[in-house]
Order: C-alpha cells, then structure tokens, then sequence
C-alpha cells in the first residue's frame, strides 16, 4: 500500500500521520464528552489537550532518539526531522503525562481525575495509530507460520502492530465500561498504564525493532515499570480511599 494518503501544493501527507492524526482528534473528542459527563469544564480540557498533544509527539521523537543516539550524534539535522519517522509512544505518555500534572498544578485543579478524563480515548487512539505502522511495513515481529501473518520483505512475520491494536482496543471497550463503576479518582489511568503495559511486554517480545538499552528491550523494561507501578498506586488510592466525588 502507498504510503502516501494525498499531496498538498506538492507535499505529500503519508497515511502515517492522517492515521496518528485521526486519532488523536478522536481522543481529544472522547475526553471532552467525558468531560461534560462528570461536570469538568470542557475548555479545561480543550486547553491542555492543545498543550498535550505537541508536546506528547515532541516527546515521543526525543525519547526516538535519545535510544538511537549513536546514529543521531553523527545526524544532528535529522533530530526534528519527524517526516523522517521515528517515534515511541511511551515518550508521548511520558511528556504528556509531565505536561498534565503541571497544568493541572497551575491551575489548582485534581490532577487525577482529569487523568482519568483525558486518558481514556488514548488507548482507542493507539489502536487507530498502529495501523500506520502496516502501511509502512515496520514495528512486526519475526518470521512465523501462523495463518494470520504478514508478508514483509518475502517474509512471512508476525503482525505485532495488529496484535496491539486489538489489544488497545479492548483496553478502550474496557475503560469506556468500567468509568462508571470506579472507585476513586486516577482508577482509570492506572489500569490503562497497567494493562498497556501488560500487553506491551508480551508484544514487545515478538518485534524486531525494538529500541535497547544494552541487552535489554527499552519498551519491556518500562513495561515492567508500568505493571508494578500500577499495581502499587492502586493498592495505595484505594487504601487512601481517594473517593469518587
């Protein structure tokens, strides 16, 4: 498939962006909606996501190349060069994450519960993103005979990117659920970074691309981090009983 969506005044626009672009209006939508729902001003929201968003995908390139600086120190022009392609979402969770919980700050507003506000379109904005990486023929797994792969390069390999959007997306069904039912206020964005991480390391495990950290897979050691941080914030707010309001 070309990786070209359209061009405009001779610039082409590649389906990777229209994908990771799609997204993240639809995320950006969903908080507002979850916003009115539990009585938060929406142009709070409004106000951060257009903060958010630049600095989750600046993010996300830096933390790219910080894992790849041995090619980056010899290509310093090509750093900010997006179009280039290079991105990890968890440096975009990182920076965003950071950039809520100032915002939330100055604003003297419970940084918890609009967590749990805004992070729950985020996993349906992943599922939607992973598709870009099929167009473009990258984040797959090894080679591998079961039926549903993908033939990449003459090989048949594993479809990781698939493998997470599915899993994204149950992670989204799960959430748009289960917000009624909570328990305290940051019970949303921690089982999202819970059980994304839980998916992750597992689908990290099969990719070829992974970024490292000497013999280690970046993405499964934050993985790890993910799962047991999770795990204690939620043992920890659910005993100070940080009641939903």
């Amino acid at each position: 498939m070309d990786r070209v969506a359209f061009s405009i005044f001779g610039i082409d626009v590649m389906w990777y962006g229209v994908l990771m672009a799609t997204g993240m209006i639809l995320g950006t939508l969903i908080a507002l909606k979850e916003a009115k729902r539990v009585g938060i001003k929406e142009d709070d929201v409004l106000d951060l996501a257009i903060i958010a968003i630049p600095i989750g995908l600046l993010s996300a390139r830096l933390y790219y190349v910080i894992f790849n600086w041995e090619y980056y120190s010899q290509n310093t022009s090509q750093i900010l060069n997006f179009r280039g392609g290079g991105m990890a979402i968890h440096g975009a969770l990182i920076g965003g994450i950071l950039t809520g919980y100032i915002f939330t700050r100055i604003k003297k507003m419970n940084f918890l519960k609009i967590a749990d506000i805004v992070i729950i379109g985020m996993p349906l904005a992943q599922a939607i993103g992973r598709w870009g990486n099929f167009i473009n023929g990258e984040a797959h797994g090894g080679p591998t005979n079961l039926p549903w792969a993908i033939v990449v390069d003459g090989v048949k390999v594993h479809p990781t990117f698939l493998y997470e959007s599915i899993w994204d997306l149950g992670i989204f069904i799960f959430l748009w659920i289960f917000r009624n039912k909570k328990q305290y206020e940051g019970q949303i964005i921690v089982y999202y970074v819970t059980l994304y991480s839980l998916g992750r390391f597992f689908i990290e495990g099969l990719r070829t691309d992974s970024l490292m950290i000497g013999p280690l897979r970046m993405a499964q050691v934050i993985s790890l981090i993910g799962v047991v941080g999770g795990i204690v914030a939620h043992i920890y707010l659910s005993k100070r009983k940080n009641k939903v309001k």
